[in-house]
């Protein structure tokens, strides 16, 4: 696929009549790097690369679409097609039960979860595959930004993936996050029991002309599903979920609660240390008004 991106890429460039420093004075990079992306040689392009690449050249999203199937070996097979049609959506749904979404995650934390994955054959393997996480979230913010619906699964916030400081950073994205106009974050809590979508994640993609898409997976696989019958279901499956969940507002509240509770720094304290800190200092400074206000001081006698 690096190769096809390649050739297709030489293919526009020609029908511009453009070099390939030229195309890289347009896409702001040096033009080895078009070289590199057209001999299928280097690093991959980034998304945000491809789009520059794909507008300058009028390439009619070719380019884009083919993108995700150019990290077909950083990603299982089963998870390209989603990649592909999230990559388009104008809406996207999430739910998760053990991981914060790719959208979501920190360099860190996709870092630690990434090389958890059976597939995975190096070091530099992994760092594709972070990369190209990364490159997805590059979206979020951009002028087609999509709808971003989040509902976390309690335990998402409580397993300590990586440890304390890599949850730390995760979470305080998330708040971060959860500013955006376009990005909602909810969370179900442990106290609503079972539900639809226990066994996994549940994602329903919105695409532009308005078909949904749903995509379940599990630790080591992934199901798409198209039939607009199925995907009925799964879509009322998320909406009970947000049904269940706390409203955004309340659920902010209780990741900086977790945030707090469980992942503080060692170096700051608990919010009862503060309190009890700050009663001890009351009653201190209480008790040397009283003594300085409390009466005279009775002089010494002086020794006969």
């Amino acid at each position: 696929m690096a190769a096809l991106f390649g050739s297709r890429l030489r293919k526009l460039r020609d029908a511009a009549g453009l070099t390939q420093t030229e195309v890289g004075a347009l896409a702001h990079v040096v033009g080895s790097r078009i070289a590199q992306l057209e001999r299928a040689t280097g690093a991959k392009p980034t998304l945000e690369l491809t789009r520059v690449l794909d507008r300058e050249l009028v390439a009619d999203e070719l380019l884009i679409d083919l993108w995700p199937y150019v990290y077909r070996e950083a990603f299982p097979d089963w998870s390209q097609a989603f990649i592909a049609y999230s990559a388009r959506a104008r809406v996207i749904r999430e739910y998760s039960s053990h991981a914060v979404p790719g959208l979501l995650q920190t360099p860190e934390y996709a870092r630690v979860l990434l090389s958890m994955g059976h597939s995975l054959r190096d070091a530099e393997h992994l760092e594709e595959r972070v990369a190209a996480r990364l490159d997805r979230q590059v979206r979020l913010t951009g002028p087609d930004r999509p709808e971003l619906w989040v509902v976390l699964d309690e335990a998402v916030l409580r397993r300590p993936v990586g440890g304390a400081a890599v949850m730390r950073g995760q979470l305080e994205r998330l708040l971060r996050m959860a500013k955006e106009p376009n990005i909602t974050v909810q969370v179900l809590p442990f106290d609503q029991g079972a539900h639809g979508a226990l066994a996994g994640s549940l994602s329903v993609l919105v695409m532009p002309d308005g078909t949904e898409i749903a995509y379940t997976e599990g630790a080591h696989h992934g199901q798409l599903t198209e039939e607009p019958e199925e995907v009925e279901q799964f879509s009322l499956t998320y909406h009970q979920l947000t049904a269940m969940a706390l409203p955004p507002l309340m659920s902010l509240d209780l990741i900086r609660s977790v945030l707090e509770a469980d992942y503080r720094a060692a170096s700051i304290p608990s919010r009862s240390d503060r309190r009890r800190l700050a009663q001890q200092q009351l009653q201190q400074r209480g008790g040397r008004q009283l003594r300085a206000g409390g009466g005279r001081i009775p002089r010494r006698r002086p020794r006969p």
